[in-house]
């Protein structure tokens, strides 16, 4: 078991490097969106919604994943796990300097360490394939009912994620979820366990001056210094909320760990500057992790 992991960790990582070499195509262009500027020589009057919709579905993108149960592992237990997120954006699209290249994937690994009285913290590093970012999360879950027979395993978890060295964009994302689900032991050293539940995810994003003509010459820029340039309006966490429903099966044989999982997260229309109503596409996504449970 040992061999065949360090094994997968070693291709995931050199997956990772050669994407590396290749460019970094898939890294954002926020100016894709269009020129808030209102009285601009090249206005859209769409583009604060366009943000809007983009950074609340890619912040789906970035918390889809619980990678666990509901319960804990143990005031000196430890996981470890590599983990691989398929989203898909349900008509959506990605700004990207390039056009997006390849499978729509967030690999990462996912560390977890057991507390006392049933708490559990974790930490979770993601990056976008031929991309200069990442993605960092960090997690703490408490099993308020777990360990009994004939009953279910009840946890109350609280996350944020960031995406990392983004150009001209930030964007953190935050939550609370509730979930639900039971173990059943299987021939003594194996393990089972469906599990599910519902999300609650606050999104904050903002930009520093983007510029809206990245292709303009040397000469340009000395002559048109803050021509082009612009802020998105931001957005507020409370006032950008989303729903996601979750479901998965955990299996342990010894102390090999497979998780996987299934999300769909979904929004509600918003009026944009203009009283034009916009809809914001779904997110669905999929994640599978393999790891080691101690």
């Amino acid at each position: 078991m040992s061999t065949r992991f360090l094994g997968l960790s070693l291709a995931v990582l050199l997956s990772g490097s050669a994407a590396f070499a290749q460019g970094f195509s898939n890294d954002f262009q926020i100016s894709k969106l269009g020129n808030p500027q209102p009285d601009g020589s090249m206005a859209d009057p769409r583009a604060n919604g366009n943000f809007r919709v983009f950074a609340r579905q890619f912040a789906a993108v970035i918390t889809a994943a619980n990678g666990a149960s509901p319960d804990t592992l143990g005031h000196s237990g430890f996981a470890f796990a590599l983990t691989t997120t398929y989203y898909d954006l349900q008509g959506g699209s990605l700004p990207t300097v390039g056009d997006f290249r390849g499978p729509r994937i967030l690999p990462g690994v996912h560390v977890r360490k057991g507390l006392p009285f049933s708490f559990e913290v974790g930490a979770r590093a993601s990056w976008i394939p031929e991309s200069r970012m990442g993605v960092g999360g960090l997690e703490l879950k408490w099993a308020v009912l777990e360990g009994f027979k004939y009953l279910p395993e009840l946890a109350v978890r609280g996350y944020i994620s960031k995406l990392i060295n983004s150009r001209d964009f930030d964007l953190t994302a935050g939550g609370l979820d509730l979930g639900i689900g039971k173990q059943f032991a299987i021939a003594g050293m194996v393990s089972l366990t469906p599990y599910g539940g519902w999300s609650l995810t606050f999104v904050g994003a903002s930009t520093g001056n983007v510029d809206f003509r990245p292709t303009r010459t040397l000469a340009e820029a000395d002559t048109e210094l803050f021509r082009d340039y612009f802020v998105f309006t931001s957005l507020q966490a409370v006032q950008n909320t989303h729903s996601r429903f979750y479901g998965g099966l955990r299996f342990i044989g010894g102390h090999a760990l497979i998780n996987l999982e299934v999300s769909y997260a979904f929004f509600s229309p918003f009026r944009d500057a203009n009283m034009e109503t916009r809809t914001i596409p779904g997110v669905l996504a999929f994640t599978g992790s393999l790891g080691l449970d101690f």
